[in-house]
């Protein structure tokens, strides 16, 4: 799932449901969520002495539950690829790092969850994001998952759509996302579409495919997704995530469904639009699904999705965002309501990106693999706020004289590193 990494499932339901939530009232301006900030503004914006910190001390409880998702931050953070993406948001590298590595000591070292949640404040700058108006407004949060599909390793007339790998013929920007199309003549195109891509012969019979589905729907939601477990005939899963895409840009098929009348606003979900997918004939499911101009590659991955960092994303505690807005690795808080009533306050790691996650309005909460997940992921919406921590300059210049932490010159190895 190294997805934008991603890609994300609720991104087929997300801008469907934007500007829909209940909780804007009669009056007020209606939030676009999808709204990009305007050249030059702060993604983050510093939190004044006088604004109200969410209350932290719970989380110290959650620790177990944070530290898995923590670890995988550190470990991308020590590598030296990390580096090159910083400064972000006017944040240095350093002080990302840092910060993560301070975080785990209190949450490993405070007595109790008071005493952790003034340490927070006390060591702490905190941050929000500058939301879908530039001014902290607030942010729109989904969900997205792993589905589990089913699947097999050879085509045959029940399993006739392919999912491929990366091809050779492109360039890649320095994050890894395909910009260019290297053709036979030597010149550089942009990466064709997703409706040419699987009407020509471009990836066909070279080798690519790594799986093949029962349907075209199910294709199209593994791509959305940016990952998917294949159950195949015996009960077996394999297992692909994110590679690449093909540059172009995303169109969400729930905001299509419901222009056009085939779903209402009320009704979408996942499981609306599978059954849409049921009932409607095959020629026109088709034409809908080549409005999405976006194309995913895999890649075949061992143990639990990963993210576009990656490393493994975590149920309830990894995020995705728009990564050319926000840091990578980063030490965040999501503050919101589900369905409008559901609290959802805790502490996550920025680890991941979405298709539909372009704008500082707009962020996406990893609920883990399987029907579970998805019908969770359905019921994920909400606004509120998205905080990023980072240690207070004074602290990090503390931490660096100490020599207590360093940074390798390599990669580390992840089960070293992880202890």
């Amino acid at each position: 799932m190294t997805r934008l990494r991603a890609l994300t499932l609720l991104v087929v339901l997300a801008l469907a449901c934007t500007g829909a939530c209940k909780s804007i009232s009669v009056g007020k301006p209606r939030p676009d969520y999808g709204r990009p900030l305007p050249d030059g503004a702060p993604a983050l914006l510093p939190l004044g002495p006088n604004e109200p910190r969410p209350d932290w001390s719970g989380e110290w409880s959650k620790r177990a539950e944070i530290l898995p998702a923590l670890e995988h931050s550190i470990f991308y953070m020590r590598r030296p690829v990390a580096r090159k993406f910083y400064p972000q948001a006017g944040i240095e590298h350093e002080t990302a790092w840092l910060s993560l590595e301070r975080f785990r000591e209190l949450l490993n070292e405070s007595p109790l969850g008071l005493s952790f949640a003034r340490a927070i404040d006390r060591e702490f700058d905190v941050y929000k994001s500058a939301g879908w108006d530039g001014a902290g407004g607030g942010v729109l949060f989904t969900g997205y998952c792993t589905p589990i599909l089913k699947g097999a390793l050879e085509p045959s007339a029940q399993f006739a759509h392919p999912l491929y790998a990366l091809p050779p013929d492109l360039e890649k920007s320095p994050d890894g996302e395909i910009i260019r199309w290297k053709t036979v003549s030597g010149r550089t195109l942009p990466y064709p579409n997703r409706r040419v891509l699987e009407a020509s012969s471009l990836l066909k019979d070279k080798g690519l495919e790594l799986a093949w589905l029962a349907d075209p729907l199910d294709a199209y939601i593994a791509h959305v997704n940016g990952s998917a477990f294949i159950e195949l005939p015996d009960g077996t899963l394999h297992r692909l995530g994110y590679a690449g895409k093909n540059g172009r840009q995303y169109v969400s098929l729930g905001k299509e469904l419901i222009e056009a009348g085939e779903i209402s606003r009320e009704e979408m979900s996942l499981p609306a639009i599978r059954a849409w997918g049921r009932r409607t004939d095959p020629a026109k499911v088709k034409e809908f699904l080549d409005k999405q101009d976006s194309y995913v590659f895999f890649q075949p991955i061992d143990g639990n999705p990963h993210g576009c960092l990656d490393v493994e994303v975590t149920h309830g505690r990894s995020l995705a965002t728009d990564k050319s807005l926000f840091p990578r690795a980063a030490l965040c808080f999501v503050d919101t309501q589900v369905n409008g009533s559901t609290k959802f306050q805790q502490f996550m790691l920025d680890q991941d990106r979405g298709g539909a996650i372009r704008t500082a309005g707009r962020a996406d909460i990893y609920l883990g693999i399987g029907p579970d997940a998805e019908n969770e992921a359905g019921r994920t919406q909400g606004e509120g706020q998205l905080y990023y921590l980072f240690l207070k300059p004074e602290r990090v210049a503390e931490l660096r004289a100490s020599g207590k932490y360093t940074l390798p010159d390599k990669d580390p190895k992840w089960h070293a590193e992880a202890r």
